[in-house]
């Protein structure tokens, strides 16, 4: 099976479709079938070669490359969605609920709207979605994210000065825990180590196995070790990288000792 893998609208999924015949190229905008009707993306991937078996999810087709008026459609959508939000966020406030809405879309055929929320716990938004649909005439879906998907929607940069990871390439949300930070030797204080979202970042984790390798065989911070000579002294700096420990001897002095790796 050849198959693309196609970024579904800005904020969307990123999906392995069929091209039969086509031959999309990155960065095309094209349109594709889902379950319950059309939708675009964005082509992400050059063509390759799948077993259909292997994959988890089924796969979808690439109907056509957009064309102009599906342009145009897709322009017109996102207009009109700035309304929907408009008016949604104003029934989340007549109804009292406790959520906060991130980002509205409209398919592209426009039989359904989607609309993105945060919220703390569970949300009764059924009479909601009916008044939603009253007044749109169309398929309402509210669906609750959490606040790393709402970083992902909404963009922006980190600390590094670059676009955000989630948006720029990561596919998939890992677990980052505070160990990554310790192995690493990182500051501990949250305000640093966490992004836009609030979470621990996502970065933490890159590197994260290759200082793991590295620690092996080094000692421990405030560890006593002793050094050539039979002189004895407390660890306190390790660099992981160079393999390499600093140690503060009983007469003050500081002495780097290299580990091979």
């Amino acid at each position: 099976m050849l198959v693309v893998q196609v970024k579904l609208r800005e904020g969307g999924k990123v999906s392995f479709f069929e091209i039969n015949e086509l031959k999309p190229k990155v960065g095309d905008c094209i349109i594709v079938e889902q379950e319950r009707g059309l939708d675009y993306g964005v082509v992400v991937t050059e063509p390759e070669t799948i077993i259909e078996k292997n994959l988890e999810e089924p796969v979808y087709k690439v109907s056509r490359i957009a064309t102009a008026d599906d342009l145009n459609q897709i322009t017109r959508n996102k207009r009109r969605v700035k309304g929907a939000m408009n008016l949604c966020i104003k029934k989340i406030a007549a109804h009292k609920l406790d959520m906060k809405l991130v980002d509205a879309e409209y398919s592209f055929d426009r039989t359904k709207i989607v609309f993105y929320f945060t919220a703390e716990g569970r949300v009764d938004f059924r009479e909601l979605v009916k008044e939603l649909a009253k007044v749109f005439r169309v398929r309402i879906e509210l669906r609750q994210i959490g606040v790393r998907d709402e970083a992902k929607m909404l963009g922006g940069f980190g600390p590094c000065g670059k676009t955000l990871c989630c948006v720029s390439f990561l596919k998939d949300f890992e677990p980052v825990t505070m160990r990554m930070a310790k192995d690493q030797n990182l500051p501990l204080n949250p305000t640093k180590i966490s992004g836009l979202c609030g979470r621990l970042m996502c970065c933490l984790s890159y590197e994260c196995s290759l200082y793991r390798e590295f620690s092996r065989g080094l000692p421990k911070m405030g560890e006593l070790i002793h050094v050539e000579g039979g002189a004895k002294g407390r660890v306190v700096d390790l660099n992981v990288l160079k393999r390499s420990a600093t140690v503060e001897l009983e007469d003050g002095r500081k002495q780097e000792i290299s580990y091979k790796k």
